[in-house]
């Protein structure tokens, strides 16, 4: 054989080498104490965690609809809960957007407003929350004029969204927190 085929395989192998044992076996989170032995049992945490994977998912053949719900996401909740009266035109969880439809407190009146709330973060803080508040007044039943409003509605819903938010992490954090049980000496 060629004596630089040779060198070829050796300098191939060398790399192999360095390559795996830089990563010593060591993996993020693969500590085997914390896993249960059994592989079905952990085919079925992983599954219920949302960390699986179907073949029949990856090739568009899922017989099962996929659902998000966002009922930890207290933002989310406080502004549906803010705006429940207002019959809404489209909510979008992942795209972080909630859109409600014309809205008008009486039908004789010729005005309508519709609200749009875009998400900025998860957090709950007042830059937040994007809010637009459009108002729709009509002469006739196809003359209408539609702006952009602006005022005190929209500075008082973010407050309401923001303040419920808050209650309803407040709320979770109780509800989720475990009394200390340590060193007590009875």
């Amino acid at each position: 054989m060629n004596p630089i085929k040779y060198l070829k395989i050796i300098f191939f192998l060398f790399l192999c080498s360095i390559f795996l044992s830089s990563c010593g076996g060591k993996f993020p989170g693969a500590d085997a104490r914390k896993y249960d032995p059994d592989p079905k049992k952990r085919v079925a945490k992983n599954l219920s965690e949302g960390r699986g994977f179907r073949l029949s998912d990856s090739f568009g053949k899922s017989s099962n609809g996929v659902f998000e719900f966002a009922s930890s996401n207290e933002l989310w909740r406080a502004s549906l809960d803010t705006i429940d009266f207002m019959p809404l035109a489209s909510v979008n969880y992942s795209g972080g957007i909630i859109i409600t439809d014309w809205y008008s407190t009486d039908q004789a009146s010729n005005e309508s407003i519709k609200i749009s709330i875009r998400f900025l973060t998860n957090e709950i803080r007042s830059d937040a929350l994007n809010i637009k508040v459009f108002n729709k007044k009509c002469l006739a039943q196809f003359n209408c004029i539609i702006s952009e409003k602006t005022g005190n509605l929209i500075t008082e819903l973010k407050e309401k969204i923001l303040k419920t938010a808050a209650l309803y992490k407040t709320e979770k954090k109780k509800k989720n927190s475990k009394a200390y049980k340590g060193n007590q000496k009875y």
